[in-house]
């Protein structure tokens, strides 16, 4: 029994429906309409620079992948098969960077690297990794787990190596899993738009920068239009490949190890794993930390006292305001969280009150997140351009962006919530005499409390982090942090580089409060980019 009927669902869905429509749909399709210009097209194709940029995207997303793989699937098994202490520590710590904003992992990368490979193709395929083995070991891992050993032993059994044994038992089970992780760190990294712009130098541009310095610098409106058809076009594919490589199915056995390691060989193993592993996910960021507190390569507090007192303010003669910046951010997010959650819990009811027929509903709410975010912003900067729809200037334009991205993820912790609350229970409080403001209120409400939480920290958390979409709609006077963090580290100078190392290390520090928040709320895993 759904107390709710079919009214108040759809009319719950008009006003995400309409916010979707006005900030993603309009902007997408005005720029698919800006690309079908066969003179930008012609001039597209036939540009050797182009080519270049879109070679070099390629390549160093197979590149990432490759080598993700490689980092990636020997925790994915340690962690899997063998239980030991700290082990679920392990796994949150080879989570975070999975979740931290792209500039913080840019400047955590230019803190820890020699100047020789700051600003090199490799520094790019390093922060990749740090970024997307986390996919790999949670993707791998939970069917690596859930393998039975069983199957294993028969062919040890038989006679088979250990070699052997993972070519022709282990591996054709885990390969579904592979091609899945894989394609989707392909897609973040083919997609790579804060990391490269941070950490590549001259002639390293992927088509997602450079559709920035098309539309920001060359003022090649068409020509960056038809690179972002030209992206979403691939990102559409990969996409539907790793749907179609996501329907595997293996044996219902918990994903938890069932033993500790018993010889010294896999104790050594245990080790050798993890410990590389954990000291590649934390030595950035430390480096990170220590380098705010470092100027002139001696140790200083300056990179932190300049941030808000007026003593030295090089960052104001740098065009940068970093203290302002920090409130803009919060400003911002504050905004961005209010809106994403109101339309987040709006679109989640009417998902979840709805049944079936809301699944195109719920599967366009969720086109915001497979669609890349300098593609968004470069939409919307094309199409609210000119009277009397001319919001670039206005101040509510990156906050409702922000909560356009940060929407999909409360619509996502809501949904299965509403959804499972059992029916009997509605139709009991209808039957003593409950209208479905009291159900709501006393059953739904209730239940959906913790996902509220997690869906409130994630979307507070997206917004201090967006660097895509915000890179074409910010203003000199009102920069975000993640802005402000990319200018200063453009910039020359000990204090100025020590002040975008402190502004990163804040944004690090609230990114893991939401992240312990969040592990507080919930046990799923939700990716933010």
């Amino acid at each position: 029994m759904n107390p709710y009927g079919r009214r108040v669902p759809r009319l719950l869905a008009v006003a995400p429906a309409v916010v979707l429509g006005l900030f993603f749909v309009w902007p997408v399709v005005t720029v698919l309409a800006r690309a079908l210009d066969l003179d930008a097209i012609a001039d597209v194709l036939t540009n050797p620079g182009i080519r270049s940029v879109v070679w070099f995207t390629i390549w160093q997303a197979a590149a990432s992948t490759a080598l993700t793989l490689a980092v990636g699937l020997a925790p994915a098994f340690v962690l899997s098969r063998f239980r030991f202490r700290g082990r679920r520590l392990v796994l949150a710590v080879v989570t975070v960077p999975f979740v931290l904003p792209t500039v913080v992992v840019g400047a955590a990368f230019l803190a820890v690297l020699p100047d020789s490979l700051e600003r090199s193709v490799w520094a790019i395929l390093a922060a990749h990794v740090f970024f997307n083995v986390a996919i790999v070991v949670r993707t791998v891992g939970a069917v690596w787990g859930s393998l039975d050993p069983d199957l294993a032993a028969a062919a040890r059994c038989l006679g088979a190596s250990p070699l052997q044994t993972f070519r022709r038992v282990t591996l054709p089970l885990l390969r579904p899993a592979i091609a899945s992780a894989a394609s989707l760190v392909f897609l973040f990294t083919v997609t790579s738009y804060g990391v490269v712009r941070i950490l590549g130098g001259p002639g390293r541009a992927t088509v997602e920068v450079e559709i920035f310095l098309r539309a920001t610098q060359l003022d090649d409106l068409p020509g960056a239009a038809v690179l972002a058809l030209v992206q979403m076009l691939a990102v559409g594919g990969v996409l539907l490949w790793w749907s179609r490589g996501t329907a595997w199915a293996v044996g219902a056995r918990s994903a938890d190890p069932d033993r500790a390691p018993r010889t010294r060989r896999e104790r050594l193993l245990v080790i050798g794993v993890v410990a590389p592993l954990v000291a590649f996910v934390t030595v950035p960021l430390v480096a990170l930390v220590v380098r705010s507190v470092r100027t002139g390569g001696s140790w200083s507090l300056r990179g932190w006292t300049t941030l808000a007192n007026g003593e030295v303010r090089p960052g104001v003669s740098a065009g940068v305001d970093p203290w302002d910046a920090v409130l803009t951010s919060l400003r911002v997010a504050a905004v961005a969280t209010v809106v994403s959650v109101v339309l987040g819990c709006l679109a989640a009811a009417a998902i979840a009150y709805s049944g079936r027929g809301s699944r195109w509903f719920d599967t366009l709410l969720m086109l915001p997140l497979a669609t890349s975010a300098v593609t968004i912003g470069f939409g919307i900067l094309i199409t609210f351009d000119q009277d009397p729809y001319d919001l670039r200037s206005s101040a509510v334009i990156v906050p409702l962006v922000h909560a356009l991205v940060a929407m999909p993820f409360v619509v996502r912790a809501m949904v299965p919530v509403l959804a499972g609350v059992p029916a009997d229970r509605r139709a009991a409080a209808a039957t003593l005499g409950a209208s479905p403001r009291q159900i709501w209120w006393e059953i739904d409400r209730r239940a959906a409390m913790p996902a509220f939480a997690t869906g409130v920290a994630f979307s507070f958390a997206v917004s201090l982090g967006e660097f895509g979409a915000t890179s074409f709609l910010t203003r000199r006077a009102s920069e975000t942090l993640p802005i402000a963090i990319a200018r200063l580290l453009g910039r020359t100078g000990d204090v100025l580089q020590a002040q975008a190392y402190a502004l990163s290390t804040i944004l690090l520090v609230v990114t893991l409060a939401v992240l312990v928040a969040v592990d507080g709320t919930t046990r799923t895993t939700v990716a933010v980019r």
